[in-house]
């Protein structure tokens, strides 16, 4: 859908990443709240980043789910692309997990639930996000969470735009396949992410953290995270099994996809859906957060030469060659 600039009126500015600059807007034919990303001023000159929002463009306007940013079109404005997309009446999850530190069970299968909805669409489409993490999750008010951000994403239909030996992610949350550079990423690497967020959600931290990415690759490529277990007792074994699974370092062993996921948390969910106390303590926590934190959008650049990373995970790979033979019998 092809969109004039002068549709809307532009208002603040609520966040600058590393192609554009994210409006509050109103499109004035039938004053709904809206957001217009803008690329950056210098960048249209950038064949390959204009290449990118266009890719972001093209991939949004084949998606068309209630878990997922809405896409109204975009153009052209003095040479600078621009789209415009649903607002989202709330924040983001990281402001719920900055104000919280961590949710209950019932709270993460919720959330859980309606991701595992989003990423099989997203599948289904051929489009693998390649970035799931809180800043890329925003959520309304009721508790209704929508991906955005498919600056990085993948369409398996096209060709890829990432450079060969290029790793694209966010150190916590990528899979052991995405930080080799290998080639033909597939949605299992989507479900390695959401595994990381599940944790994270229910444990108050990520599986794997340190102090660089070195540190956290050499354990998102050998090590198992501390067991859910230990940090949540309470836990139904069926969510922290499916967990475990989620965060296997090799994707043909992790689930199929993201629907048999939902199918463990909806079974799950039977016991708690007419809480409705439980619901309302919920919404109560998140208008907390949310009023409590401004939103932003994540500005710190995702593509790392991979000639960069490649002694470190080099040096991670034979270390975890290395304990595999020590342990060998």
């Amino acid at each position: 859908m092809k969109r004039e600039i002068d549709e809307f009126e532009m208002k603040t500015v609520i966040g600058i990443g590393t192609a554009g600059s994210v409006y509050n807007a109103i499109e004035k034919s039938t004053q709904r709240p809206c957001a217009v990303k803008l690329l950056l001023p210098g960048l249209s000159d950038d064949a390959n980043m204009v290449s990118r929002f266009e890719r972001e463009m093209l991939i949004l306007s084949k998606l068309d789910h209630p878990n997922i940013v809405q896409y109204y079109g975009g153009g052209k404005h003095d040479r600078r692309l621009f789209y415009v997309m649903e607002a989202v009446p709330g924040g983001t999850m990281t402001q719920m997990l900055k104000t919280h530190g961590k949710l209950t069970w019932q709270e993460t299968i919720r959330y859980g639930i309606q991701l595992c909805s989003a990423l099989q669409h997203a599948h289904n489409h051929g489009i693998v996000h390649r970035d799931i993490k809180p800043s890329n999750l925003f959520m309304t008010y009721q508790g209704d969470i929508k991906i955005g951000d498919f600056g990085i994403a993948l369409d398996r239909g096209e060709s890829d735009l990432t450079q060969s030996g290029m790793t694209v992610g966010s150190w916590l949350y990528m899979a052991p396949e995405q930080i080799r550079g290998a080639s033909g990423i597939t949605g299992q690497a989507d479900l390695y992410a959401l595994g990381c967020l599940l944790y994270e959600l229910l444990a108050g931290r990520p599986p794997f953290t340190g102090e660089h990415f070195a540190e956290i690759f050499d354990q998102h490529l050998k090590d198992d995270p501390r067991p859910l277990e230990d940090l949540v007792p309470d836990c139904p074994q069926s969510l922290r099994e499916i967990i475990v699974q989620l965060l296997h370092k090799d994707p043909y062993q992790r689930p199929h996809n993201a629907r048999s996921v939902q199918g463990v948390m909806s079974e799950l969910k039977l016991d708690w859906t007419d809480d409705e106390s439980r619901y309302q303590l919920e919404l109560n926590r998140l208008q907390l957060a949310f009023d409590s934190h401004s939103a932003t959008v994540q500005g710190v650049s995702r593509d790392i030469p991979f000639k960069q990373l490649l002694p470190w995970v080099l040096l991670a790979i034979a270390a975890a060659v290395i304990a595999t033979l020590l342990i060998t019998p």
